[in-house]
């Protein structure tokens, strides 16, 4: 099953809009189609994240959303890379991915290493529609 790891960006943008990739991404998670992978560490982000109140999301929405994770998700331990990135907090997820030779999907490639396995959602459906022959 492919692995993946969601950038906060691409579940905030899952959670704004249920129309775009990002969504289409997290119902592939929903629906057991491919596998998320996280940590302690992003789950925390993910929660900072979601709670913001710029985002003003349903608080149900948001909860939900965590204890998916937290059900189908894959929790990682994965050990601190020592590589430089513009926003640390970011390397939570690149770990993560490293670890559990996952797919990283983000919307902010900038912020990241460039790596074949660093993704954009539209990215991500691609290879995603070409290894499930779809």
């Amino acid at each position: 099953m492919l692995k993946l790891v969601l950038d906060t960006n691409v579940v905030v943008s899952a959670l704004m809009s249920v129309n775009g990739n990002p969504a289409k991404i997290l119902d592939l998670v929903t629906d057991g189609h491919v596998k998320i992978c996280y940590s302690s560490q992003v789950l925390t982000e993910y929660i900072d994240v979601l709670n913001r109140p710029q985002f003003s999301f349903i608080k149900e929405n948001s909860d939900s959303f965590i204890q998916g994770v937290q059900k189908v998700g894959l929790l990682s331990d994965p050990p601190s890379s020592s590589l430089p990135f513009i926003d640390e907090d970011d390397r939570c997820f690149y770990d993560v991915a490293v670890h559990c030779d996952a797919i990283l999907v983000t919307g902010n490639m900038k912020h990241y290493p460039i790596e074949e396995f660093i993704v954009s959602p539209a990215e991500f459906l691609t290879i995603y529609k070409t290894l499930s022959n779809i």
